[in-house]
């Protein structure tokens, strides 16, 4: 395996850092990622290398706000002071396009965990002509009530503090639940893996687990109450393969009822080539659980099944 790291200029003129891991010989296709929140890219370096050892080329992206994007701790956690969610968006658009220019004519798969779940749904929604298929990992239902109301509590933070204030208020009503499932819990982070090597790792890497700002949680609410609505699920294309993995106790999903729900409304729209796998006693992060080696055997035997079929 071959790996860089670049930066691609985003229009507004911000450096967004790449990841790129590349097979020792010639790709037959690609998986682009799109990482989890308060996370980054090189997390998934393992995961990478699993991929290119079945010859697909893997490209991550560092969001706005998180790992080597995010140029200064007050830029951590923050997408933008306006339309973030769109601009983050926007940057997995400008990479597929650079990894489309410089491997043409291959198949790229767009798999997105958790935060990077649902920005990768609204990219299929916005771009499914650009992807070959679909991976969700971690996903999780729309909020209902509750979004509603954390959006009304984010709007009234950042009035208070600003757009580029710490939260941690609206850290405790999104994650501070996460956990109790899992009393007596070893550190607030148990939900994330049943590995306690895995959540050692996250507790102690200095860009992970970082507070976000007021505005990115207001970005975030907004977009997963935008995501299930009819007239944006039926953009997507019919026919494009989607992939729904998650751990049958991750909060996240509530537990695989919301994950079961997004599944429903993909085939509710008339999407023809959906697969919904829970993964039982699996936590939040799939690709550091106990049983991860099983997961990314999965995934790989799922990716080389549709594209074929896509391709023939």
């Amino acid at each position: 395996m071959r790996s860089e790291q670049w930066t691609m200029q985003a229009p507004d003129g911000v450096e967004v850092h790449v990841y790129e891991w590349l097979p020792e010989k010639d790709p037959w296709g690609v998986v682009q990622i799109a990482h989890g929140m308060v996370e980054h890219g090189l997390r998934y370096q393992r995961f990478a290398e699993a991929l290119t050892k079945e010859g697909l080329a893997v490209f991550a992206n560092d969001h706005r706000g998180h790992g080597k994007t995010a140029k200064s701790k007050d830029e951590r956690g923050h997408f933008a002071d306006q339309n973030g969610w769109d601009i983050a968006i926007g940057d997995m658009k400008q990479l597929n396009d650079v990894i489309r220019s410089r491997l043409p004519k291959l198949p790229t798969i767009l798999f997105g965990h958790s935060l990077g779940s649902f920005l990768s749904r609204r990219y299929a929604q916005l771009y499914g002509n650009s992807i070959s298929a679909l991976i969700l990992s971690g996903t999780g239902g729309n909020p209902g009530f509750a979004g509603s109301l954390g959006l009304l509590v984010a709007k009234r933070e950042i009035r208070k503090k600003g757009k580029r204030a710490k939260s941690n208020l609206m850290n405790k009503l999104i994650f501070g639940r996460y956990n109790k499932a899992f009393k007596p819990a070893r550190t607030p982070f148990d939900w994330l893996s049943r590995d306690p090597s895995e959540v050692d790792q996250y507790i102690q890497d200095p860009d992970c687990g970082f507070l976000a700002s007021t505005t990115f949680y207001a970005d975030l609410i907004k977009g997963l109450k935008e995501l299930d609505r009819p007239e944006w699920l039926n953009r997507m294309p019919k026919d494009l393969p989607v992939l729904f993995i998650s751990g049958d106790q991750d909060p996240v999903g509530a537990n695989g009822r919301g994950v079961k729900q997004v599944y429903r409304n993909f085939k509710k729209v008339g999407m023809t080539d959906v697969t919904c796998k829970l993964y039982e006693g699996g936590r939040h992060e799939l690709l550091n659980e106990t049983n991860r080696m099983e997961v990314m055997r999965d995934i790989v035997q799922w990716i080389d099944e549709h594209i074929n079929k896509t391709l023939s």
